[in-house]
């Protein structure tokens, strides 16, 4: 154990030691290969309870999505990205999965399923769906069957015997929490063992050191590819594999993390035991080879994997693949999210941006996402005046983008009481403190109109109270107005679309003070770019000229420009002197 440790560290120092200067560049020179779809793609993550009802009950669904799958093409979407959709019993709405393949109910049906994918396949538009491999509901006949130690199923989940303190009590087999307080060891009477669960009690973790099991969830994903779907976003991969036992089947405790007295919170402890183990990249590697057996058996466009990480960058980065092996096509890049938060900076955005360019492999693709179904709205967190400069940033940003629900229209966080709280990680809290660990409030109904239920639902309740801000940001009020939000949204999608210099070409980025970020995307004989966000509260004059870059036009026009400025497309800019108020973000090109 303290060998690999070392080991991760030694690889830690060593891609630190490679990282670049904080303005990257790529040389536009060289030859581009032609991308294929994925690399400049707008992924975009829809949460289904809370997208689209068709049938009143409150609830989002299947046949909702389906009625929906216009607004996606029109606003430029390459790939929709459907959170769990099969049979749960809901305890973490989907992520509890009893049968992997069959379609929920309150959902829909297996045909409701395939009249979407005809849809988006009519308008060209990919499905993928998220593949929750590292447990699944404890209602599942998996599970049922481990716990009566049924022939194949005996180690298809991680148990293990329970320790004895000095009083005779029975005590879990380790210190280790699960994410949703508590402990991460469940007994169960009628097998007289532990089980794991890195989330609630009703997840127990799959065994994957059992072949069985690896086996079983690689058919779950050629079903669903035989399906049509275009490949997956997998969950959680960090917690897929921990130690093994050792001889006598005891697990090692986790050290105190040092982060916070809170002995319930997964956080007090480290997680060095029960995340980031190399096995879980060999996994990620097999389910690769699936992707593309699929593809090469079957033809059509490459069916793709991407990764859920919350990992650091040494593990992360492996995802991608190595120099023999092919690994996933995007690992999640969250440092929009980790590294920029409230009250950020210019200078958080360019060592946000920083910490993925410079460690990421030669050759592979970035990816950029500012919020999901886990985290605070966007909006929420980087405030509601820089939005757009947000789009702009993940837009202009070599790579692929995903867009969580609502983003585009600069949906802010709903307000839910502790009487209306559903999100496990909060029920399993207090009403002192459910505030700090409730998802519900990125979950809310998504906003169509201002009419009933915002356009969502004709039923009497929603599953989850709307946000208070409906009235004024929908999708109806945002395409009617002369400028919003969802329009430049619309814009810079295609703008990605249709520039080769967005596609293909060079980058170098700074931030020049506290407030101001400049990037530049340049690509010989194309329109240079380059995108100006002034993130800070107070106007801000910048000199890109003396300060960024010398090489610039000293005259350049607007080509995108945020809903709260006041310049319009094909003015006139100076690069030597250019105003900019808080949160005012323009796209520019030479003259």
């Amino acid at each position: 154990m303290f060998q690999r440790l070392v080991v991760r560290y030694i690889i830690a120092a060593l891609l630190a030691l490679m990282a670049g200067p904080s303005q990257q560049c790529k040389d536009p020179t060289v030859a581009e290969v032609t991308k294929e779809w994925w690399q400049t793609a707008q992924f975009y993550q829809i949460y289904p309870r809370s997208f689209k009802d068709s049938d009143g009950d409150g609830i989002g669904d299947l046949k909702g999505i389906t009625s929906k799958l216009e607004y996606l093409k029109d606003i430029g979407v390459t790939a929709a990205w459907l959170s769990p959709i099969f049979a749960s019993p809901m305890v973490d709405f989907g992520y509890d999965i009893s049968n992997f393949f069959e379609i929920q109910p309150e959902y829909g049906t297996l045909d409701d399923f395939r009249e979407l994918i005809a849809k988006a396949k009519e308008l060209d538009l990919k499905i993928i769906l998220d593949f929750v491999p590292n447990h699944s509901s404890n209602e599942s006949e998996w599970f049922k069957k481990s716990v009566n130690r049924e022939r194949g199923y005996e180690d298809f989940y991680v148990w293990a015997n329970a320790k004895t303190d000095e009083k005779g009590q029975r005590q879990p087999p380790s210190n280790w929490l699960q994410s949703f307080r508590g402990s991460a060891w469940e007994w169960n009477d009628q097998r007289q063992q532990y089980y794991l669960h890195q989330f609630t009690v009703q997840q127990p973790d799959l065994n994957y050191r059992n072949p069985a099991v690896v086996e079983q969830m690689k058919r779950v994903l050629r079903y669903w590819l035989d399906q049509g779907v275009a490949g997956f976003r997998i969950d959680a991969v960090p917690v897929l594999f921990e130690v093994e036992p050792n001889a006598d089947g005891i697990y090692p405790d986790e050290e105190v993390s040092g982060v916070t007295t809170d002995k319930e919170d997964r956080t007090y402890l480290k997680t060095d035991l029960i995340e980031n183990q190399p096995e879980t990249i060999d996994m990620v590697y097999q389910w690769r080879r699936v992707m593309d057996d699929h593809q090469r058996i079957h033809g059509g466009d490459t069916r793709v994997l991407l990764i859920e990480t919350y990992a650091p960058a040494w593990f992360t980065m492996q995802m991608y693949g190595n120099s023999s092996t092919e690994g996933a096509h995007l690992p999640f890049n969250f440092n929009l999210i980790t590294e920029v938060d409230t009250d950020f900076t210019a200078a958080d955005v360019q060592k946000a941006v920083d910490d993925w360019l410079s460690q990421m492999p030669a050759g592979r693709t970035a990816n950029w996402v500012t919020g999901n179904h886990d985290r605070r709205r966007a909006a929420s967190r980087y405030g509601q005046r820089n939005i757009d400069a947000m789009n702009m940033l993940v837009m202009l940003l070599p790579g692929a983008s995903v867009t969580y629900q609502g983003e585009e229209l600069g949906m802010t966080d709903g307000e839910i009481s502790w009487e209306d709280t559903v999100d496990p990680a909060a029920c399993n809290s207090s009403p002192e403190i459910y505030e700090k660990f409730t998802r519900d409030p990125c979950r809310t109904p998504f906003q169509w109109s201002a009419e009933k239920n915002a356009g969502f639902s004709e039923g009497s309740k929603t599953w989850l109270p709307l946000a208070g801000d409906y009235k004024t940001v929908n999708v109806a009020m945002e395409l009617a107005a002369d400028k919003s939000h969802l329009k430049i949204y619309k814009e810079l999608v295609k703008m990605r679309k249709t520039s080769k210099t967005l596609q293909q070409g060079a980058y170098k980025y700074k931030a020049l003070d506290e407030g101001v970020f400049v990037l530049k995307r340049y690509l010989s004989g194309e329109d240079t770019l380059v995108l100006v966000a002034n993130f800070g509260e107070a106007t801000k004059n910048a000199n890109l000229l003396d300060n960024f870059d010398s090489t610039l036009p000293t005259s350049m026009s607007v080509v995108l420009s945020s809903s709260n400025s006041n310049k319009y497309s094909g003015i006139p800019i100076s690069a030597k002197l250019l105003s900019l108020e808080a949160g005012e973000a323009l796209v520019l090109k030479g003259n």
